[in-house]
């Protein structure tokens, strides 16, 4: 059979050999959401970095390069739709590896429930130039079952609808950006490059809101069973996200703070600084199409979310560990749509109960994002532990991967340690609890079925060992094919 061609007997019912590596990357960037950086994360990180910020989201980069170093000693190795799940599963064991599966899947569908509260948000926005609004929870509705029907369609089509609506928002965002700069005749702004005002506090704090704005990164990993290449393409596709999209952060958080400083706001004091900046820049008729970026943006990343957590689940019910209903797939589009069509649904749910208590979209984009974001910090911290784990039990463990793993752990104690401690005001606060009490709820239900269902646990760890045998048989094939 032809290399390039699809099949679609793949164990787990995807469409194998499907997804290019454009496809695969636009996976990652979607879920990083570059636009929601400029649009709300600077002003975030410039709270605590000020001056700063710009090199905070530097040191953020390397923090999450250096995470994806780790990632990518298993992408490179094992390619399944079960990503960080079956990757900590082989360093591990299972009990770790579902663990972090069951952290990463609340995590992604928290994510799609505050990219479903910034939909609404900013798609009342774009409404109320032209004098009109639209209640929020029938926007999220819309906004879910779109997603949902598109992932379920056809994750081909979905990656690249995520990849050209990505795009077009980040064209608005660059030429807004371009007008700053003409406007501010090229100055170099010398309080930034000097860090005045800057503490090395400040920046460890801000180091933990820059390093938020890049969760999800990982995700073209859940699309193992289905890229091109996995093996190559799917390592690439971290790396190259990373760089690409930390450019972006690190570019407009020094030109945003350069188009603040000619006026008398500050660039935190306002809920849409860049449509604050195309007004005070005499582009104030851009503000309608930074809102129509902003809001496509956040429904790209809803996409790439319950993209990601729906193979997540496909792999865990394939386990046996959950439902095995969550491992069905469409019969004509290969995708799992049960397990989409749960999180897609779990995803609206949330934000609906919220909205529905008058709380505001963006409130509750920090509140679900904030729960979301612990759980990619105790998935990166599993990943970096496994990965010496991991590369000892095949014998390839060298001093280099130790070294990259110390330090890349303690690169990530920062903001894992900013984020419970000291614990910020309510209801922040309580957010660290409800993220234990998930955790707890999770190692209890694998610790009942071990006992009591012990041979599907065996099952589980068997199925993931014959995984990674088959990644490796690939990886052999495709070289042997090359040296030829």
């Amino acid at each position: 059979m032809n290399t390039t061609e699809v099949n679609t007997n793949s164990s787990l019912g995807l469409k194998t050999n499907n997804l290019s590596f454009t496809e695969v990357i636009a996976q990652s960037v979607a879920n990083i959401g570059p636009s929601i950086g400029p649009a709300l994360g600077v002003s975030t990180v410039y709270v605590s970095a000020g001056n700063g910020s710009w090199l905070t989201y530097v040191f953020a980069t390397i923090a999450i390069l250096l995470v994806g170093y780790n990632i990518n000693q298993f992408a490179r190795r094992s390619s399944s739709p079960g990503a960080l799940y079956t990757y900590i599963s082989d360093g591990l064991g299972a009990g770790a590896g579902f663990l972090s599966g069951w952290a990463l899947v609340l995590a992604y569908i928290l994510t799609g429930s505050a990219c479903l509260a910034g939909l609404a948000n900013y798609t009342n926005e774009l409404l109320g130039y032209i004098g009109f609004s639209a209640n929020s929870l029938i926007i999220a509705l819309i906004g879910a079952l779109l997603g949902a029907y598109m992932v379920i369609k056809d994750a081909q089509i979905s990656a690249k609808l995520m990849l050209i609506l990505e795009g077009v928002s980040l064209i608005l965002i660059f030429i807004l950006g371009f007008v700053i700069l003409i406007k501010s005749g090229f100055k170099i702004d010398f309080s930034q490059l000097k860090l005045t005002g800057v503490s090395f506090t400040d920046l460890r704090l801000g180091l933990v809101m820059a390093f938020f704005s890049f969760v999800g990164f990982e995700s073209a990993t859940a699309l193992g069973g289905e890229a091109k290449n996995p093996l190559r393409n799917i390592p690439k596709a971290v790396t190259i996200s990373t760089i690409f999209v930390g450019i972006i952060f690190v570019s407009f958080a020094y030109i945003e703070i350069l188009g603040f400083s000619a006026t008398a706001t500050k660039l935190n004091e306002v809920p849409a600084p860049l449509t604050f900046l195309a007004n005070n820049n005499g582009v104030g008729f851009m503000g309608i199409f930074i809102s129509l970026g902003a809001a496509i943006s956040f429904w790209s990343c809803f996409v790439a979310c319950i993209t990601a957590s729906g193979r997540i689940l496909l792999s865990m019910g394939h386990h046996k560990i959950l439902p095995t209903s969550l491992s069905r797939t469409h019969e004509k589009n290969n995708t799992p749509h049960v397990a989409v069509a749960i999180v897609a649904l779990i995803s609206f749910v949330i934000p609906a109960i919220l909205m529905s208590k008058g709380i505001e979209g963006l409130d509750i984009f920090g509140y679900v994002g904030t729960i979301a974001t612990l759980g990619f910090l105790f998935c990166y911290a599993m990943i970096i532990i496994s990965v010496p784990v991991f590369l000892h039990k095949i014998k390839q463990l060298k001093p280099v991967n130790i070294l990259m793993s110390l330090l890349s752990f303690g690169i990530l104690l920062i903001p894992i340690v900013g984020s419970v401690y000291p614990l910020p005001p309510f209801p922040y606060a309580i957010f660290p609890f409800i993220f234990l009490g998930w955790l707890i709820l999770g190692g209890s239900w694998f610790n009942i079925m071990d006992v009591y269902r012990h041979s599907i646990v065996e099952d589980m760890r068997h199925g993931i060992k014959e995984s990674h045998r088959k990644s490796q048989l690939m990886k052999a094939v495709g070289d042997n094919s090359e040296s030829l």
